[in-house]
């Protein structure tokens, strides 16, 4: 699995893969401002993560996490360099197309849940395949079996005021997994969460993982979801300052380490 090329990176570079990565960047660089007042959110980031990958991105505030989040999911275009979903360049796409991607290969999920008050949580699970033009009858027995399987069962009638926060970032996670996305991008999902209910949330991504092969890539600062990661990439002031492999329930000392220690 090739890991990061950044300088100053902890790298681990076993054979890479056959098959195409669900996220590849190349002298990824997003810059906001010119001259002295410059800020690099993004610093020169070359990164491939594969599919199936259960990878969390990490690092303190400011450390442009969300940013290379938004990089990869089309939601912001770089100042340098390139982003590829499977082998699709997304800068290369028109807005129609990169909408399109969206809708078919990546699933976003929000700390912020991001449901429509009016929709139930059987509708609003079903939007995505709805706009994609699925069946009616076979996308809600696709939402069913899915509720069923990440204990939402009986619930799907309920609108998100009627639910609680972990059930609604369930219903979040639904959405975005539904209709085999090649990656799931989800941004501080446990932020608003109590204990069971972020374990609850991260044992359903985790099975979704394993047995669907979604490829999960997190931004958090959320000890609970490093522990469960696969790969840390720790960020610091744009740049990939570490990228390793780990085991399940691991927390490495470096992770939480103090910026410059």
């Amino acid at each position: 699995m090739t890991r990061s090329t950044n300088p100053g990176a902890e790298t681990a570079a076993p054979a890479a893969p056959t098959d195409p990565p669900a996220v590849r960047t190349e002298g990824l660089w997003k810059t906001y401002g010119k001259g002295d007042t410059a800020v690099h959110a993004v610093h020169d980031v070359t990164l491939r993560i594969d599919k199936g990958e259960f990878v969390a991105l990490c690092g303190p505030s400011g450390s442009g996490k969300t940013t290379l989040v938004n990089l990869v999911g089309g939601l912001t275009d770089p100042t340098k360099g390139k982003v590829w979903v499977e082998e699709e360049e997304v800068g290369g796409l028109s807005e129609r197309k990169r909408a399109r991607l969206r809708l078919d290969r990546i699933g976003f999920v929000f700390q912020s849940y991001n449901l429509l008050p009016v929709l139930s949580a059987l509708e609003n699970a079903e939007f995505p395949l709805m706009l994609r033009g699925a069946d009616r009858d076979a996308r809600r027995k696709d939402v069913m079996e899915l509720f069923e399987h990440i204990g939402l069962g009986g619930l799907e009638h309920r609108r998100p005021g009627e639910l609680s926060g972990g059930q609604q970032q369930r219903v979040a996670v639904a959405r975005a997994v539904l209709g085999a996305p090649a990656l799931v991008l989800a941004d501080e999902p446990t932020a608003n969460l109590d204990t069971a209910a972020s374990d609850a949330l991260l044992e359903v991504m985790e099975l979704l993982n394993e047995e669907r092969g979604v490829t999960f890539i997190f931004c958090t600062h959320d000890p609970r979801v490093m522990r469960r990661a696969r790969r840390i990439i720790r960020l610091v002031d744009g740049h990939v300052e570490r990228d390793a492999e780990k085991e399940p329930g691991d927390l490495p000392g470096w992770v939480l380490e103090p910026v410059g220690t």
